[in-house]
């Protein structure tokens, strides 16, 4: 599984954005391994998705203003559901505001029928519409338009030409089912079986190869208008177990350094991304509490790696090595107290629980404000809704 987030992109710095149906996308860079962006495949159209009032991107401190503290923090978290009740999406979007959605599982009602047009018009501001749609195993659409290769088979069989066309491809048929952000590519770093928590979701042992073959699928998705994300920081590929089942520990931070996060080297090489944190404990790093709540991992990010796009957390409520620790309510406060852009949540529900509880930790100090502010920010830039 993957989120977030995620909702979007920064724009980078010196870039000239264009517009694709709500999304403030720089022109994309292309990987200097990779030919040049072929046609565009024969799709079907892409749907008009509605934005905001806004004509263009403006100021976004004045559109951060203008939303309460309720409203701020709803921009802030991704909640899971169900891809077979459109009705029931409908009206968490409209009763609550959130920033994102996240389809998973594999019903498809929500997919289908422009379902995604009523989410939207329930929406003041734009929702971040995100599924995991990475191939082989990872697939949320596959019954609807046919199947897409694993990373590793990918990497093994397709040039980074090849695999962009196939991205872009893929991204025209999540945008035209109204889907704006996907988690995907996976950018970790292994030579485990197949059916291992990462295994073939890797595109390769080698870190430069996957970063080149990452590059290219993410490059194929932002053609398409789609959001890539980047996943799992700072590198799964050689952690302990499986975040699903508990505590997934890593090599030592010098090791990752050498290997897992080569990937996340020159990030900005890879255009306009978000980045996906994991449940991972990196042991001289982290100390014991998982990368997705500890201030360390995201200063490593913004630091050390200079990213400057959003953030979002692996599943904060299906995953042990979260439950097994803190309600949902306080995983979701600690992410956003340690850095995160955006909470997930696959298992959906509780949003009121959560938001109250997001909004008496502004009020009490416990999430300062201009934290809020500040992710806020990189939400809505990442939805084209400012600069």
């Amino acid at each position: 599984m993957a989120l977030c987030l995620l909702t979007g992109c920064l724009l980078v710095v010196g870039l000239r954005p264009r517009l694709v149906s709500g999304l403030a996308l720089p022109l994309p860079s292309v990987p200097s391994s990779a030919a040049p962006a072929p046609p565009t495949p024969s799709t079907p159209s892409v749907p008009s998705v509605p934005t905001s009032s806004l004509a263009r991107p403006g100021d976004c401190a004045s559109l951060v203003g203008g939303l309460d503290v309720r409203g701020q923090v709803a921009q802030l978290v991704v909640v899971g559901v169900s891809g077979d009740n459109p009705a029931a999406t409908v009206s968490l979007v409209r009763e609550n505001q959130v920033g994102g959605i996240f389809v998973g599982g594999n019903a498809t009602a929500l997919l289908k029928d422009r379902s995604l047009d009523a989410v939207q018009a329930a929406a003041r501001l734009p929702v971040a519409v995100s599924v995991d749609e990475e191939g082989g195993r990872v697939q949320r659409i596959d019954d609807l338009d046919g199947e897409i290769p694993s990373a590793r088979a990918m990497a093994a069989t397709k040039s980074p030409a090849q695999v962009r066309a196939l991205a872009t491809e893929r991204g025209h048929q999540l945008r035209g089912r109204g889907v704006t952000v996907d988690f995907a590519p996976d950018t970790d770093v292994t030579d485990a079986p197949d059916d291992d928590v990462i295994g073939d979701r890797s595109f390769s042992p080698d870190p430069a190869r996957v970063k080149t073959y990452a590059m290219a699928f993410a490059a194929g998705l932002r053609d398409a208008g789609v959001q890539p994300v980047l996943k799992h920081f700072p590198g799964h590929g050689h952690g302990s177990g499986d975040s699903h089942k508990g505590t997934v520990v890593t090599p030592p931070l010098d090791r990752l350094r050498a290997v897992d996060l080569v990937p996340y080297r020159g990030i900005a090489d890879y255009g306009p991304v978000a980045v996906m944190v994991g449940h991972l404990d990196v042991p001289d790093l982290t100390g014991g509490v998982p990368a997705t709540l500890s201030p360390a991992a995201y200063g490593l990010l913004r630091g050390e790696f200079g990213f400057t796009g959003p953030v979002l957390t692996d599943d904060l409520g299906a995953m042990k090595a979260i439950t097994a620790q803190y309600s949902l309510p306080e995983a979701v406060l600690k992410a956003l107290q340690a850095g995160a852009d955006q909470a997930l949540w696959s298992s959906g529900g509780r949003v009121d629980e959560v938001l109250n509880r997001l909004v008496r930790a502004v009020q009490a100090g416990e999430l300062p404000q201009a934290r809020v502010q500040e992710s806020v920010t990189r939400v809505l830039r990442g939805k084209g809704l400012c600069g």
